[in-house]
């Protein structure tokens, strides 16, 4: 894992930093522990020939489990003093197991509102051939030194 174990303060986060990146790799495994938590038994997640009989490359990996890795992506950067405020991601591509996917993020503004430090990213994640097939936003709140 790459991301830091240190408090991340706004004082010294700037537009354009990059935020260090969560790399993941799903099992097959992973997907279907991931269907029974979150109910989503959509067969394409975890049968491989019921993926290929719907015209798939073969099982791909949930668009909320992706959403999942992001959501860690944030947490694991802001914790464990900051809090995120919103977050959402869309599912533009198809991303399958034992695929490096890069969970990365930018931030885009920094700005004060209500008395607390913000801070806005683009988020996303992006497969071994550098598509982003996960792309989405997030305001954080970060604690000041």
């Amino acid at each position: 894992m790459t991301l830091t174990t240190q408090q991340v303060y706004f004082d010294d986060v700037h537009e354009g930093d990059e935020i260090p990146l969560l790399r993941k790799a799903c099992t097959l495994q992973q997907l279907v522990m991931w269907a029974g938590a979150s109910g989503d038994f959509y067969q394409i997640h975890f049968d491989p020939d019921f993926a290929r009989g719907v015209g798939l490359d073969g099982v791909i990996v949930h668009g909320g489990l992706k959403h999942a890795f992001l959501g860690q992506l944030l947490h694991e950067w802001i914790a464990p003093g900051g809090s995120i405020r919103r977050f959402g991601c869309q599912f533009r591509g198809m991303d399958y197991p034992n695929q490096e996917l890069l969970c990365r993020g930018v931030v885009t503004r920094t700005y004060e509102e209500h008395g607390q430090a913000l801070v806005d990213l683009d988020v996303w994640i992006e497969n071994s051939a550098g598509v982003r097939t996960t792309p989405g936003s997030a305001t954080v709140v970060l604690p000041r030194r």
